[in-house]
């Protein structure tokens, strides 16, 4: 910027905001509770070994006939699986006896 160019002069500019809205309380999450005591109530009675080069979208394709239902292969799975991209060969895993 050169020195003939004038700069905005803001030195005078106020604000105020009035507002007669009601503020809501955060909400009291306090008194809830959950419990999750096993994945039993998701996984069925079929194991599955995994193997050198599976996936869990290979195995719920193989198994439950749709690769998009591996997410209910985790589901059942979540007491042994952080993430659903890293199975080791030799795992056993659950399978869904029903995910629809």
């Amino acid at each position: 910027m050169s020195s003939n160019e004038k700069q905005a002069d803001f030195s005078g500019v106020t604000s105020k905001v009035d507002s007669t809205a009601q503020v809501t309380p955060e909400a009291d999450f306090s008194g809830v509770t959950a419990n999750v005591d096993s994945t039993a109530q998701v996984a069925g009675d079929r194991h599955y070994t995994v193997q050198k080069g599976d996936s869990l979208s290979k195995i719920a394709k193989q198994y439950l006939g749709d690769s998009n239902a591996w997410k209910h292969i985790f589901d059942a799975n979540r007491d042994v699986l952080e993430d659903p991209d890293k199975i080791l060969p030799g795992q056993t895993l659950r399978l869904p006896s029903a995910w629809r």
